[in-house]
């Protein structure tokens, strides 16, 4: 005989269904029978999964630290959580490249400790319940990346080599483990989720990776590459295909990352170079003050060893030397009759009796689409000490000779930047990284704030179907609790 108190819960069930929606329900394991954890475990990530497909355009929201001062920090950093149980890593944002690595336990010759103030670790593949080696035989390692070369070692681990532009480099063994991360999907609504990413364990490291000044745990690489993060995490219709940044120039520097798209009015786009494995634009022409500069525009043409991108990983402003000396040359010619020309350490330098944004005029890098990205002083000059009384700035801008131009973190501070790859364009604009973005959640106008949050009437409906499954879940946990007391 049933328990009276089932009529009630069962009447509310109803009324529950007559303002929700109803769906059939089943068991995922068979009534008394025994389930092991890991059961349990791979039932809650797969869930954890299809939560976040229900709800295309959840945005995945990262802290930033660091700063783009060469002399302070001179990179930006975030923290992921890895593994079972998750442990947390400092790895530095790269738009340059494609894979996340961290540092492996079995590396001897790495970092044991950061200038930067952070505590450093170690990933131990053995000491994650959910970590699995990517063997020979995986799609992962069979695959052609353009940026990652992949080997076979044998103990049939698929193996990885990286070299990145200033000489650094890492190798290792892939991993498929659990990244942890925070979904923002609406209003006060914060799902703690997980999903399973193959990323590198670093063996080796050379060059200023091995350096311990500026320390971190490993690289986040955020490239176009089918193992970077944003793809993966896309391919599986956990987040949209498309990532921002907001990095913050003054100060201490810092800002925000998010696996979504950053909505601002005043953002202009440009297309992507199409079959580049970098983030690739047409960059055109220079002006300075307004006045273009004499540039032939086949210098920025995009080919093997030349073209024009995007990296977050690069601290300065890279330029070939066709455009580099006729910039430099009108930058000091409009402001000699201010400040006092000089050279340090090879570089282009100018004693500066005040503010040099009252001096130093705007400079505009005008890419295809007519997008013009405008650069203020202290996007292109590094503020290098003092001498004899005054301030000494120096150009930024490195020169390369017959290389390719590179946007780093002096350009990029203090400007939204949205990588969207589902429609192959970059967007910019000049913002203060120290206030709140607004943030696309879904594929209509609705808004979210970092920190803040704002919805609009469709995520409204979201969250309402969202509580009445919730609750409806909560009326067939008590009808069950009920029935096992009456047996």
């Amino acid at each position: 005989m049933r328990a009276p108190g089932l009529l009630i819960l069962g009447f509310l069930a109803v009324l529950s269904v007559v303002y929700c929606v109803v769906i059939p329900l089943e068991r995922a394991f068979p009534l008394n029978a025994p389930v092991e954890l890991s059961q349990l475990l791979a039932h809650d990530q797969l869930r954890h999964s299809r939560i976040l497909q229900g709800f295309v355009g959840g945005v995945v929201d990262f802290s930033v630290q660091g700063s783009s001062d060469p002399y302070l920090v001179g990179l930006y950093f975030t923290k992921v959580k890895l593994g079972l149980p998750p442990r947390e890593f400092n790895v530095q944002i790269d738009t340059g490249s494609d894979i996340l690595w961290v540092t492996c336990s079995s590396c001897t010759d790495c970092p044991q400790s950061s200038g930067l103030g952070i505590q450093l670790s170690l990933f131990d593949s053995s000491s994650s319940s959910s970590a699995k080696l990517v063997s020979c035989s995986d799609p992962v390692c069979s695959s052609e990346f353009q940026t990652t070369a992949t080997q076979c070692s044998q103990s049939n681990q698929c193996s990885y080599s990286f070299q990145y532009g200033d000489g650094s480099g890492t190798s290792g063994y892939y991993v498929a483990d659990m990244l942890y991360f925070d979904a923002v999907l609406g209003q006060s609504l914060i799902a703690n989720s997980s999903a399973l990413v193959v990323f590198g364990c670093s063996t080796y490291q050379s060059g200023d990776l091995t350096k311990t000044d500026k320390a971190v745990d490993g690289i986040f690489g955020f490239g176009r590459g089918d193992l970077s993060v944003i793809s993966q995490l896309s391919s599986h219709g956990i987040t949209p295909r498309v990532f921002s940044h907001c990095l913050k120039g003054d100060g201490s520097g810092g800002g925000i990352m998010v696996l979504g798209e950053i909505l601002e009015p005043s953002i202009v786009y440009s297309p992507l170079v199409p079959s580049q494995p970098h983030y690739n634009l047409m960059l055109q022409s220079i002006a300075v003050n307004g006045q273009l500069l004499q540039i032939d525009p086949v210098v920025f043409a995009t080919s093997n060893n030349r073209g024009t991108i995007v990296d977050s990983g690069t601290t300065l402003a890279y330029l070939v030397q066709e455009a580099y000396d006729p910039f430099v040359s009108a930058i000091t010619a409009t402001v000699s009759p201010s400040v006092t020309p000089t050279i340090s350490k090879g570089n282009q330098c100018y004693l500066v009796p005040s503010s040099v944004s009252e001096i130093f005029p705007p400079v505009s890098l005008n890419f295809a689409a007519g997008a013009s990205m405008t650069l203020k002083p202290e996007d292109y000059l590094i503020r290098s000490g003092f001498y004899d009384g005054a301030t000494m700035w120096c150009i930024g801008f490195q020169k390369v000779q017959g290389g390719i131009t590179i946007l780093g973190d002096l350009v990029l501070k203090d400007k939204i930047f949205v990588y969207d790859l589902a429609h192959q364009r970059i967007g910019w604009a000049n913002y203060d990284c120290s206030l709140s973005v607004n943030v696309s959640i879904t594929s209509g106008k609705d808004f979210i704030n970092e920190g803040q949050l704002s919805v609009s009437s469709s995520t409204r409906e979201m969250l309402f179907k969202l509580v009445c499954l919730s609750f409806i879940a909560l009326l067939i946990q008590l009808i069950e609790f009920v029935e096992f007391q009456f047996l």
